[in-house]
């Protein structure tokens, strides 16, 4: 592999356009590891590219993307495919939050680096249970909702931090018990095992994002609790609804004021 530290390695990897390609590069960077990390280097956004995409999915409009029936094949290769979306932007993510900021310890890097070869995992399970339906990635449309908070929160790590895996990424933990469930009842019982990997690893990553958004709060003075409310009114950051799945939140290292706050906004009206 022609870079010498793991945050080129990082940006070759996201702009990459083809999902198994892309798969299979994470893949050696995880298994040959450790790398040199380069927390300092000073790296230069692409102009364009980024992050790398297939031709499809169409991106749309989140109001476009339809809902169909789970008691249909056809509706439940819609929802599988919408998970695998979230999940191939997730690798992204991760990817993006190795290279664009320097000057954290090595072991964030380290941590975002497994994030991305998880996220992988998750994305080949969901494309391979949407081939055994008889379809692939890309035959529906996907919204960007996530890549889109990466984009405002890019020059702010801590807005980052707070906004992606904490708000966005963290709704997985609520919504994956929902979707299992509906899943099972559907008789896809082969899906819904999916979810349960999804949902175990994910408590993981949302882990990471709460350990390093208060790490980096500590190491600029700032209140991590106090200052969440600003920055998701500053970038726009949608209101979580409940329910919540708290006991996955407590274990992603959710703090009882943090999970009071998203309780007490729940409940306010439009």
């Amino acid at each position: 592999m022609e870079y010498d530290y793991l945050r080129e390695h990082a940006l070759h990897a996201l702009l990459i356009s083809d999902p198994k390609t892309k798969a299979n590069y994470i893949k050696q960077l995880h298994q040959q590891g450790p790398w040199q990390v380069g927390a300092d280097l000073a790296i230069q956004e692409p102009s364009q590219g980024v992050p790398g995409r297939p031709q499809k999915p169409d991106i749309v409009p989140p109001q476009q993307v339809k809902q169909r029936s789970l008691n249909t094949p056809e509706g439940r290769a819609t929802l599988l495919h919408a998970l695998a979306h979230i999940e191939f932007n997730a690798i992204n993510l991760a990817l993006d939050i190795i290279w664009r900021y320097a000057d954290m310890p090595d072991a964030f890097y380290g941590d975002w680096l497994c994030v991305a070869y998880e996220e992988v995992l998750h994305f080949e399970l969901l494309n391979q249970r949407l081939k055994t339906m008889g379809y692939v990635y890309g035959d529906f449309p996907a919204h960007d909702g996530l890549w889109d908070m990466a984009e405002r929160t890019k020059h702010d790590l801590v807005a980052r931090l707070a906004l992606v895996p904490r708000t966005l990424e963290a709704r997985g933990l609520d919504a994956c018990p929902v979707v299992r469930a509906k899943l099972a009842q559907a008789g896809d019982e082969d899906s819904a095992a999916i979810l349960d990997i999804i949902l175990r690893d994910e408590v993981g990553h949302v882990a990471l994002g709460n350990k390093w958004y208060h790490w980096i709060c500590l190491q600029k003075d700032l209140d991590a609790v106090l200052l969440y409310p600003d920055l998701a009114e500053q970038y726009r950051a949608p209101r979580l609804r409940g329910p919540f799945n708290l006991p996955a939140r407590r274990a992603a290292g959710f703090q009882p004021e943090e999970l009071d706050y998203l309780e007490k906004q729940a409940q306010l009206k439009n």
